[in-house]
């Protein structure tokens, strides 16, 4: 991959996946990796927090609420190994920012080019709902996530709670209001605003490819200007 060492991202994300200050995620992430999907039963889940993933010298910036229970928090990687990710990575190889359209494993050979794909809050959480403050207490590993990443110019917020987070996290008030498409400027970031692709929005077709195509051509866009 291009850009400079990736050593201050792996100290991030050794951090990141050695925490335990959220007990009530601790113990639904944990609890999934023992009990397993029936699918799943002859895999060995991650069951730790996930890191971000990507380029570090990306300009663009993908922003999720947190991993899928059997997803990230089985594979490891983030938007890897469940619908989401599935949407979502063939949405970024279409636009010439991942090198393949699959992303199953972390050792699937997946490469981001001018992209890096994030969560807000680490730890699979119970019904997809993080808590405000378990939203809080992630804050900081975002921070420090995107001071690393020092070329990023655009960020796509993948929901409404992703951009609450980064308001958050950049101290932005009033907080922006979200609307899928929207193009907003936050602190110091151009920010797309897009449904996430979660089974509820994709099969319901609250979102669609095109729909999401179109959100990261306009992050290219930015990104370049």
């Amino acid at each position: 991959m291009a850009g400079r060492s990736r050593q201050p991202l792996d100290v991030l994300s050794s951090e990141i996946e050695a925490c335990r200050s959220c007990p009530r995620l601790v113990e639904w992430r944990e609890e999934v990796a023992r009990t397993k999907r029936a699918a799943y039963r002859d895999e060995e889940y991650w069951g730790r927090p996930v890191a971000g993933f990507g380029d570090p010298a990306a300009r663009i910036v993908f922003l999720g609420l947190a991993p899928g229970a059997h997803g990230a928090n089985r594979t490891g990687r983030v938007f890897t190994g469940d619908r989401s990710g599935e949407w979502l990575y063939r949405a970024l190889h279409r636009a010439g920012l991942a090198s393949q359209p699959d992303s199953s494993s972390r050792g699937d050979g997946l490469e981001l080019s001018g992209a890096w794909v994030t969560v807000a809050v680490r730890c699979a959480p119970p019904g997809n709902a993080p808590s405000p403050d378990e939203r809080r207490r992630c804050a900081p590993f975002l921070a420090r996530e995107l001071s690393l990443l020092g070329s990023a110019r655009t960020v796509v917020c993948l929901g409404a709670f992703a951009l609450a987070a980064l308001a958050e996290v950049l101290e932005v008030r009033p907080r922006p209001r979200f609307a899928h498409g929207a193009v907003l400027r936050v602190g110091r970031y151009d920010v797309v605003c897009s449904y996430h692709p979660s089974q509820q929005n994709t099969f319901t077709g609250t979102l669609t490819e095109r729909m999401l195509d179109g959100v990261v051509a306009t992050a290219v866009r930015l990104s370049a200007g």
